[in-house]
């Protein structure tokens, strides 16, 4: 992405979910930006845990607050030029608006970064075993 790396970059964890490999995008998005967390209107322990599986490192996390408030604690915490808020709705839309911070829809950010959204990841089948025809 560019921009410079003077950046502060929140993603919603629904849209973090939308990624194939969140660990790998925030090892990427290290590399250009100078704070970077998660927000969620969820309970502080489904992030944790998310964030956890996944070995993910973060600087703010929204913990029991909502996710209005979190951003606006972050861009009064940390001091950047710019504040990126990564989301997946209307909603996430309109709240970076209301609290001041830059919009990036998810499929956007993935383009721009090169990130592989989990829609894209081709499945293998479930199959637990192979159908066997060689019964009568």
């Amino acid at each position: 992405m560019n921009g410079g790396s003077d950046m502060t970059l929140a993603f919603e964890l629904e849209a973090l979910k939308e990624l194939a490999s969140p660990e790998t995008v925030f090892e990427d998005a290290r590399g250009w930006t100078e704070y970077i967390g998660v927000v969620s209107e969820k309970p502080t322990y489904v992030v944790t845990n998310f964030t956890r599986k996944n070995r993910i490192r973060q600087d703010f996390f929204s913990g029991p607050r909502g996710k209005a408030e979190s951003l606006e604690g972050v861009k009064g915490q940390f001091d950047t030029d710019r504040y990126v808020f990564v989301g997946s709705s209307d909603d996430d839309k309109q709240l970076a608006d209301d609290v001041g911070w830059e919009y990036l829809a998810v499929e956007d950010a993935a383009e721009a970064a090169d990130w592989i959204l989990a829609t894209n990841v081709e499945s293998e089948d479930d199959d637990p075993e192979p159908v066997r025809d060689d019964w009568p």
